[in-house]
């Protein structure tokens, strides 16, 4: 499957097919120094994990003995939906342009099987399934300030479209949905909201599409642990639903900066009403049913 990033677009904005590469590459060879190639690598020889990684497991681990509260989340039919943040090609595929950075992460934590797991669940239980998308379009590349990872993504091409109205060359670019995930998105019941333009849902129709349905509970998954799906966290909490995340159906970057990943388990325990594993969160969806 080739990737295709068409930036030949009047925009003014300057980018071109040749700055994206450039960008590509400077993203790649960051992602080096930080020891995530020889992850690409593991991940390229030993194909997708089929579920989080036993050291995985045992460096995420949650505390013997927390120190906070422990909450949990509930089921009910009718109220419930599965959300699932960028589960496109440019954050999960080995051909994205972000796996130098996320491929560790989604590898040792199974990410695209274990949301895979979610979708035939929640399809199988009859529960409403929406997805919040990210995608740019050409007159996005005319902000005038951005933050530091705003700036990288518009600056590598990442899940861009020629336009809202125009799909030419989104089969199959970055910004398409992974192969194996378009039957449950393409089967004419998901909701597909929106695009979402920085991390949360507040600037596009989840919120109105969850109430218009009825949900006041969320089951969160998708990408990236602490960018869109942790904003996409905050932002319902703050709209009143309850949120369960599940925590090896999305993975982080690991840069020099820090692990995105390990930064939003830590904030899932703080706040969220729930957060699963894929093998609860599946016996959860099928009970419920």
């Amino acid at each position: 499957m080739t990737i295709k990033h068409d930036h030949h677009h009047e925009c003014g904005c300057d980018v071109t097919q040749e700055s994206v590469d450039l960008a590509r590459r400077r993203l790649l060879a960051r992602a080096a120094g930080a020891a995530a190639v020889g992850a690409v690598g593991m991940a390229s020889s030993a194909g997708t994990a089929m579920a989080a990684t036993k050291e995985a497991m045992a460096l995420y681990a949650d505390p013997e003995k927390p120190g906070l509260p422990q909450v949990d989340m509930d089921i009910e039919p009718g109220r419930t939906a599965l959300v699932v943040t960028d589960p496109q090609i440019d954050f999960l595929s080995e051909k994205g342009v972000t796996w130098g950075v996320v491929g560790e992460s989604v590898t040792e934590q199974g990410t695209v099987d274990n949301i895979e797991r979610l979708f035939k669940a929640a399809k199988a239980a009859g529960m409403p399934v929406f997805i919040s998308p990210h995608y740019y379009y050409p007159h996005d590349h005319k902000w005038q300030f951005e933050g530091t990872l705003e700036k990288t993504m518009h600056s590598i091409g990442m899940f861009d479209r020629l336009g809202p109205l125009n799909v030419e060359n989104f089969e199959g670019s970055g910004a398409d949905w992974m192969p194996q995930y378009k039957k449950y998105i393409e089967d004419g019941e998901t909701i597909v909201c929106s695009p979402h333009k920085v991390y949360s849902p507040a600037q596009n129709d989840l919120n109105l599409q969850l109430r218009k349905r009825g949900i006041d509970k969320v089951i969160l998954a998708g990408m990236s642990a602490n960018l869109c799906t942790q904003a996409h966290l905050y932002d319902l909490l703050e709209l009143g639903y309850e949120v369960a995340v599940v925590r090896d159906a999305t993975a982080g970057a690991k840069v020099p900066e820090g692990d995105g990943y390990l930064a939003a388990i830590i904030n899932f325990r703080m706040v969220a009403n729930g957060v699963w594993w894929t093998d609860d969160a599946v016996k959860r969806i099928a009970k419920s049913a």
